[in-house]
């Protein structure tokens, strides 16, 4: 039942929550950070797996709204009067609820509509539950956001849904000051400084940042002269967010020592795509014939193992205390296990969550939170955790990536000849028979 909607009350109300039936795992964890984020209680959520209807507890009918108008993950909210296993049940449920709340919507020139949403059957219209319909979601932020209709983009721009996940993952408020130390085309500064962020980030290569060199889309060979992250933001009318952001190596910070940053959210490079690079000097150089002495190249390899560390240890130092981390984490499925996901000791882990790339490989949604201030022991804890060996696992992620990819297409290939074999064979039996 879609109705206008009321100003709060002040008891808590039960709230159905219409869920979208794609990226699931994201679906908990992007709820319970909106609900944290407005001072809502994180431990109100009923889980229903992959339902995708969830009754929440809310106190007032404005932290449902605040809540709708960030989520991606849901559809739709209501109010919910009343719910049963059958007729009997349901009707004597909403002759409990309290006929003060109702009243306003049962007078002789209201007006409603019924929506039916049903999961895993088909409904009849005698089983169709009325709901009071308070708030719909942001789902048409995919559509407007999308990738496809974006000024400047990259070889991994991040999917608009997932970026505005990542957002509400952070908590992400205006005024709030969002850093990327990977941006890349810029794809995860865009949803946040739609909900309000001020945004800025680094990125190794001069061409991207400047928006140069040799386009990604389809029959386009070079980017053209307006083509960079600024424009991006200039494309949704988000560029008074924008602060700058710079030609640097994640690797070694530029900033003044001390709490800067609300929320940090970065997808870094795997090495299949992207490579994963950081600058170097002459010392760090093995001398080979083929770079003398006097040759100092301008990068070299970042290892994950090093890329993951260093982003821990930059987000505890210059995140302010209750600030989040959101980032992704590749991993290789066969040997996945949580003792892989890097720690800190100044690092809460708040959620993880999977996204399948491959029938053996996936990445990690890791959402952190920033618990004490920190100290200059802190940036040295791995060298005490027994877990720091199972870090350096990441290092070989492309090789089983390509090695699982290569299995694959061997495995597609030998199908292959054995379905063109059983062809010839049959052809060579008719010939015989005739």
């Amino acid at each position: 039942m879609a109705l206008p909607g009321r100003s709060g009350a002040a008891a808590v109300c039960k709230y159905l929550l219409l869920l979208a039936q794609e990226n699931c795992e994201f679906r908990p964890p992007e709820i319970s950070s909106l609900l944290s984020l407005y001072g809502g209680n994180i431990n109100n959520q009923e889980d229903h797996g992959t339902s995708p209807f969830c009754v929440l507890n809310i106190p007032c009918e404005d932290l449902a709204r605040k809540i709708m108008n960030r989520t991606v993950c849901a559809k739709s909210l209501f109010e919910l009067w009343g719910n049963g296993k059958c007729l009997d049940e349901l009707k004597q449920s909403v002759q409990k609820y309290p006929l003060e709340r109702m009243v306003p919507y049962l007078q002789p020139n209201s007006t409603y509509k019924i929506c039916i949403h049903s999961f895993n059957k088909t409904l009849t219209q005698k089983e169709k539950i009325e709901k009071i319909d308070i708030a719909d979601g942001q789902r048409e932020l995919i559509n407007s956001y999308s990738v496809k209709k974006r000024h400047f983009i990259g070889n991994t721009s991040m999917d608009a849904g997932l970026s505005f996940i990542m957002a509400n993952h952070a908590k992400v408020k205006p005024n709030d000051l969002v850093f990327d130390p990977f941006v890349g085309t810029g794809g995860l500064l865009v949803p946040c400084a739609h909900f309000g962020a001020y945004v800025c980030g680094t990125e190794i290569d001069y061409n991207t940042v400047h928006g140069r060199g040799k386009a990604t889309r389809m029959n386009q060979k070079w980017r053209g002269p307006d083509e960079n992250i600024r424009a991006n933001l200039r494309q949704y009318g988000l560029e008074k967010y924008y602060l700058d952001v710079l030609v640097s190596d994640a690797s070694k910070p530029i900033w003044r020592r001390g709490p800067l940053f609300d929320a940090i959210i970065t997808d870094p490079p795997y090495g299949i795509r992207e490579s994963t690079r950081k600058t170097g000097t002459q010392k760090e150089i093995i001398k080979t014939d083929q770079f003398p002495e006097s040759h100092v190249p301008v990068q070299l390899t970042y290892h994950l193992s090093d890329i993951f560390l260093d982003l821990l240890n930059f987000s505890a130092e210059f995140l302010v205390v209750g600030g989040r981390l959101v980032y992704w984490l590749p991993v290789y499925r066969p040997e996945y296990t949580e003792e892989v996901v890097p720690r800190h000791p100044c690092l809460k882990l708040i959620s993880n969550c999977e996204q399948m790339l491959s029938s053996h490989t996936s990445r990690r949604l890791i959402t952190m939170e920033k618990v004490k201030e920190f100290e200059d022991k802190d940036q040295y804890a791995h060298l005490e955790d027994g877990h720091y060996l199972l870090y350096q696992g990441h290092n070989s992620f492309r090789e089983k990536y390509f090695s699982g990819l290569t299995k694959r297409i061997a495995r597609e290939e030998r199908a292959r000849a054995g379905e063109q074999n059983c062809s010839d064979f049959g052809s060579t039996q008719e010939q015989q028979d005739v």
